[in-house]
């Protein structure tokens, strides 16, 4: 059963963000919502949706930026509502299936993944979720929502702007000291690198993270975590070049040490994140001459 919490909110015109716990950090997330005169619509649907009331329960339309279970938490509460989603997304969103095949976890894991799912994020698919694409323009009579295709986190996953009142929702890329997330089967780390770059070209005037850093109203210092957050990418390949330089160590060897995550962290989708994500750092580092790999599998630098 859900403890009661009342979320703080940030209102800029129609939009108003609800502040998840501790602003969102995972396992929750922020809740935009936008009230058009036309239509009541929600981006994405943390845990806190299920503390807002009939402000949330009345939604008409959902807009997933990206596919993930904390953000599918309060579908459960809009069986009526439309479900928009990424054409890359799109067989996330309709069954566990697409959802397991999007992460890519060991078959063994699946299970205990999604018994955690539906306990913890009240999880239930969304057969009826309708596929959208890069551009898409969504009018709502006074404002108007519009998908920019950001991959990288997911194949799939966008920024939504809101204008006019120029609010972005840029969802995982959530600007913490974690850094980028592409752990996923259909994450891609050169598809995060290129979004980050573009990320600033948004015509923006506020920015709404998906996790822990909430609303940033200040270009500059949205600009200013924006390059940390990227910057723990070359931190991880430093990180890794330094242990192969130390010695030469196979993939498994490599996941064991952990580039990601602490080793207190376990999660049943770890191991499966931290092999995806050092896989491929060593691809690029491969391509650029900087790393090679022996015949029985070991790693070096070049």
């Amino acid at each position: 059963m859900l403890q009661r919490f009342v979320p703080q909110r940030a209102e800029f015109g129609r939009v108003t963000v609800f502040l998840g716990d501790k602003s969102g950090k995972y396992p929750d997330g922020n809740q935009v919502m936008i009230e058009g005169a036309d239509t009541r619509v929600a981006f994405d649907t943390p845990i806190v949706a299920n503390h807002i009331g009939p402000a949330f329960d009345s939604t008409e339309l959902v807009v997933l930026g990206h596919v993930h279970e904390d953000h599918m938490a309060g579908l459960h509460r809009l069986p009526k509502a439309a479900v928009h989603v990424h054409e890359r997304d799109l067989a996330a969103a309709r069954s566990w299936a697409g959802l397991a095949a999007s992460y890519g976890s060991s078959e063994a894991r699946l299970p205990a993944m999604l018994a955690k799912f539906q306990r913890d994020f009240f999880y239930a698919p969304r057969p009826d979720a309708i596929a959208y694409r890069d551009g898409m323009i969504w009018e709502l009579g006074g404002s108007r929502v519009r998908a920019f295709h950001m991959p990288g986190h997911t194949a799939g996953h966008c920024v939504l702007l809101v204008e006019p009142e120029g609010v972005a929702f840029i969802g995982d890329i959530d600007l913490t000291g974690f850094g980028p997330y592409y752990g996923d089967a259909t994450s891609n780390l050169g598809d995060f690198r290129r979004t980050l770059q573009r990320l600033p070209e948004i015509p923006a005037r506020v920015w709404v993270t998906s996790h822990h850093r909430g609303v940033y109203t200040d270009r500059d210092r949205f600009l200013h975590d924006l390059a940390a957050f990227a910057g723990k990418i070359d931190e991880r390949e430093r990180r890794l070049l330094g242990w192969l330089e130390a010695a030469p160590l196979t993939l498994d060897e490599l996941v064991a040490r952990r580039l990601l995550y602490p080793p207190h962290i376990q999660e049943l989708w770890v191991d499966d994140a931290e092999r995806r994500t050092i896989a491929q750092h060593l691809d690029e580092l491969i391509e650029n001459g900087r790393v090679a790999v022996d015949a029985e599998g070991r790693y070096r630098t070049a």
